[in-house]
């Protein structure tokens, strides 16, 4: 009997046994994919970025898996650091512009320029054609590695995305199995059955059946899902399901959490597929209807009869409103998080508060006054939790912040073309056939902004390569402003790099723009203290007639002499400026006070600051008793 029970208990473990040896074997000779979110970063050992095959886990096939940014932040987390993640999906990393064209630049830029001296890191984790498994998957991760804060705007892809109920993808319709299976592909085994399991299913799929389709056409099995449906039904538990679950892992940490709810483009956005569900309407009616009344001028009905089309669509490409109820239901659930009400934003921005293609490019993805007002709401909630200071003298207002943001033509035409083809395709264009990309003969290209902007859009060109010839365009046509704003757009873009940051200060002070060359050479010498840097930036400080600012970094400059300069009358100056400009801050009239300050500058050599405050002098000299 005890010979028969060793049998079988080894009966029972062999075959775990087996599979424990193929697994180590895969790990050895370095077969398949590491799944851990973040990799050392392959440009500095001391950073850590985004994993590019994070996310193959999500896809049954590996061959739609997307990836996303690559923003490097700090092994070690510096003290006095904000550190915020994001998550999400096409919206939150910024299609069709990506790169600066996403909320999450815009809100970078904002922070960067209201507040230089907060050490900065804003890491997006957002991708393509996924949903709340990505989400729920990278919190678990994410919490490990000192998140000040996380930022969410996700929900429009729980029916096709990546282990969406209606996509490709799917897996099951139960997302704690689903979630399951997905830990289960972290192990090499299984990476291998699913790439056999992959190269299967392409041997008994024909290629007739994916021609003529575009991705995101492929990603989508089922194109009628009827509002009310057990699939539709199953999409909603889906999202709250594993919402409810990644908040949760924030929750037990205590790391606060900003989720915004969802916009979609309710006006100009026509149903895709229009079904009649039992008796009642169908959504080409509700669309219709809704047109009669803004015509009518009965703006309340057109709002409802233009809600209840999207909800009837059954290509459901836009969230239906129960998720958005969902995501206010979690900020009443959970304390550390908050609401951020983009959609409100969104209306009050719209005509009769009802959205459309003034901020939404096609069916859910804002252009960029669309991204920029996304941010700017995304700000203010984290202004109203304490999380960033009130405003100061300094903060950059969300008009300032439309006009000064660091866009070039290539990145708006970029997302242009990009869309002009994306709406010739299915599900925008009925024929259901693929049109390839509009030709450059048909877009009428001309200047090189264009030709970068249609090679980034459909030729491979990669952005960072566009950006870089488009400022040697306008570097050999000594277009400086323009220039400038490109190596802006690379600060951006690689917020770590300090000889970004002086090229760009070096422009700002060839073009007599000293603020701006004093914030880019300020934030590479946070980056990279030299005396060099803190030499060409007490200059600045003191042209700009900001002596206290000047004060550290000529104490850097004394502490780290490699001139053989004598700058010990400089900051004696400064000092003695100071002090005299704090006495004239109680009385603007004290001309003799001000002549001071001007002798100073000019002892210095500053000519500019001296005529500023000889020429202050004599207004006051002129200006009558009271």
């Amino acid at each position: 009997m005890a010979r028969t029970s060793i049998f079988r208990i080894i009966a029972i473990l062999l075959p775990f046994l087996l599979l424990g040896l193929l697994e180590l074997s895969l790990r050895l000779f370095h077969y398949g994919y590491e799944t851990s979110l973040f990799i050392e970063d392959p440009g500095n050992k001391d950073y850590l970025s985004f994993n590019p095959d994070a996310s193959r886990r999500y896809f049954t096939d590996q061959l739609n898996a997307t990836t996303g940014n690559r923003e490097p932040f700090r092994k070690v987390k510096e003290a006095g650091t904000l550190r915020i993640f994001v998550l999400g999906e096409s919206t939150t990393i910024g299609y069709p512009y990506f790169h600066n064209g996403s909320f999450h630049r815009w809100l970078q830029y904002r922070l960067m320029r209201s507040f230089p001296d907060k050490k900065l890191e804003i890491v997006n984790l957002s991708l393509t054609a996924v949903n709340s498994y990505t989400v729920l998957g990278f919190a678990r991760e994410v919490v490990n590695y000192a998140p000040d804060v996380i930022l969410i705007y996700a929900g429009h892809n729980e029916y096709y995305g990546a282990l969406g109920v209606g996509s490709t993808n799917r897996l099951g319709n139960n997302p704690r199995l689903v979630n399951l299976l997905l830990w289960l592909r972290k192990l090499r085994t299984v990476q291998l059955l699913t790439k056999a399991y992959g190269k299967v299913g392409r041997i008994f799929s024909s290629d007739a059946d994916k021609a003529g389709k575009t991705r995101m056409q492929l990603m989508v099995a089922n194109q009628q899902i009827a509002y009310g449906s057990p699939m539709y039904s199953n999409g909603i538990t889906q999202f709250e399901t594993n919402m409810d679950e990644a908040l949760n892992v924030f929750h037990r940490r205590g790391i606060p959490v900003f989720i915004s709810n969802l916009v979609s483009n309710l006006r100009d956005q026509r149903p895709f597929v229009s079904i009649t569900a039992g008796d009642t309407t169908n959504a080409q009616y509700d669309y219709a209807q809704a047109g009669r009344s803004w015509d009518s001028g009965d703006y309340v009905t057109a709002r409802r009869d233009y809600v209840r089309a999207k909800e009837m669509d059954a290509l459901r490409f836009r969230a239906p409103e129960r998720m958005n109820e969902i995501i206010a239901g979690f900020s009443r659930k959970y304390d550390n998080v908050h609401l951020v009400d983009t959609r409100a934003a969104f209306e009050a921005a719209s005509d009769h508060g009802i959205i459309g293609k003034s901020l939404l490019l096609e069916h859910v993805h804002p252009n960029l006054t669309g991204y920029a007002l996304m941010s700017d709401v995304f700000y203010h909630a984290l202004q109203q939790q304490g999380i960033i200071p009130l405003a100061r003298d300094r903060e950059l207002t969300f008009n300032q912040l439309l006009a000064d943001m660091p866009l070039t033509r290539v990145d708006s035409l970029s997302g242009a073309y990009k869309i002009a083809n994306l709406e010739n395709n299915w599900p925008f264009n009925d024929s259901g056939r693929v049109k390839g990309p509009p030709s450059r003969d048909d877009l009428h290209l001309s200047t090189e902004e264009e030709d970068l902007a249609y090679a980034v859009a459909f030729e491979h060109l990669s952005w960072e390569e566009a950006t870089g010839q488009l400022y040697d365009f306008y570097s050999k046509t000594e277009d400086w402003a323009k220039a400038a704003i490109v190596m802006e757009a690379l600060c951006l873009e690689h917020p770590s790099e300090a000889a970004l940051y002086e090229k760009t200060g070096m422009l700002y002070g060839k073009l007599k723009e000293n603020d701006n060359a004093i914030l880019y050479f300020g934030e590479a010498f946070r980056l990279e203290p030299s005396f060099e840097r803190a030499h060409y930036l007490f200059v600045l400080c003191l042209q700009a007639d900001r002596p206290t600012e000047a004060l550290p970094y000529l104490d850097y400059a004394i502490a780290n002499n490699s001139s053989g300069m004598n700058l010990q009358p400089i900051r004696t100056g400064a000092v003695e400026i100071m002090q005299l400009e704090n006495q004239v801050g109680k009385d603007s009239t004290q001309t003799d006070v001000l002549q001071k300050i001007a002798r100073a500058y000019r002892q210095m050599g500053n000519e500019p600051a001296a005529l500023k405050y000889m020429s202050l002098a004599e207004r006051a000299q002129k200006k009558p008793a009271r």
